[in-house]
């Protein structure tokens, strides 16, 4: 079975404290996805998990096995990095084909794979092409290619999308779901996109200052964030988040120990009565709309709308908070129960 199983990690870089106890379980054949703000640590925990990073503490078990002292090379991985990295002077065959030659593959056993890895990432015609004949998504499909015909147990891709354009973005997202539901394979993904964890992942892991802040199912990290963290990362926009003395704070029934309230865009209520509110900036998306709105105190709201709505800037608003979709955050940034 290919899990992969942290204990207790750390890792230091003089006096800052890039991993912080995580422990952590990744299913067989799951897509994980490690997010988080830069600096949090997902790219040196992902790197450990290579053995590209040494760690100070811990273990790290991959298919059953201890491998926290083994080799890059020797634990079974394969990673796909944020730049390329294709030998230039080599066709897209050759650049499949180098890692296995190093390691004593069969020619035919070569031949072999690279035939599937290219069939399943329909680069059947370009072997022959250099990377300079190629699109930004063609190189990293090659990449990937590369990581496929490794054959490895589990496969690690650092930000693998973030040098291409917008639409690339989007079709490559949707290559790489189907690549792991044809594989069946064990992924980790890292990434600073939250949209790319909602929309890609069985699993996200939120880092923050290189400690686990929450894991979960992306909808339930949207619905039940365990922290005001969490609650204020995922979602874009982001979760409104206001402190229990404001206007809004003061029209909820609080629990004891709470701090701060927040509440999603698309939960506020537009009516007749609630906080008043003036329509700064209308951000126009087609099918919705945003609504940056700022309370009679100074409070910066945001509101999604239908795109049919005829709200502009300038327009007075009535915001209501309906109780039941409100969460409660209490002093320590914990969510308070029974709250959102």
């Amino acid at each position: 079975m290919a899990t992969v199983e942290l204990s207790n990690v750390n890792k230091r870089y003089d006096s800052v404290e890039a991993l912080a106890d995580v422990s952590l379980e990744v299913a067989d054949g799951s897509f994980v996805v490690f997010v988080g703000p830069s600096g949090c640590g997902k790219s040196t925990l992902l790197r450990a998990i290579a053995g590209l990073e040494s760690i100070d503490s811990g273990t790290i078990m991959i298919a059953e096995r201890d491998v926290t002292a083994l080799e890059p090379s020797d634990r079974g991985v394969s990673m796909v990095f944020q730049s390329y990295a294709l030998y230039p002077h080599m066709t897209v065959r050759a650049n499949m084909e180098f890692g296995m030659k190093v390691n004593g593959t069969p020619p035919a056993e070569r031949e072999r794979r690279i035939a599937e890895a290219a069939r399943i990432l329909q680069l059947s015609e370009l072997l022959e092409r250099k990377p300079a004949q190629l699109s930004g998504g063609q190189r990293q499909r090659v990449a990937i290619g590369r990581s496929i015909v490794k054959n490895p147990e589990v496969f690690l891709f650092d930000e693998p999308l973030s040098n291409l354009d917008a639409k690339l973005r989007v079709q490559m997202r949707i290559e790489l779901e189907a690549l792991h539901k044809e594989l069946n394979a064990t992924m980790i993904y890292v990434t600073h996109d939250q949209v790319e964890a909602m929309t890609m992942a069985d699993q996200i892991v939120v880092l923050n200052r290189g400690r686990v802040e929450q894991v979960g199912a992306p909808m339930d990290l949207y619905h039940r964030p365990a922290t005001e963290f969490v609650a204020g990362f995922i979602g874009s926009p982001a979760m409104n988040i206001v402190d229990i003395e404001s206007d809004l704070g003061r029209a909820i029934e609080l629990r004891p120990g709470a701090r701060r309230i927040g509440i999603r865009p698309e939960h506020i209520r537009i009516g007749e009565d609630g906080i008043a509110a003036t329509i700064r900036v209308k951000e126009q998306l087609g099918g919705e709309a945003f609504l940056y709105t700022r309370t009679e105190t100074g409070l910066d709201m945001v509101v999604k709308t239908d795109g049919e709505d005829h709200y502009a800037p300038g327009d007075r608003l009535h915001l209501t908070l309906p109780a039941n979709r409100v969460h409660q955050f209490g002093a320590d940034g914990t969510t308070l129960a029974g709250t959102g």
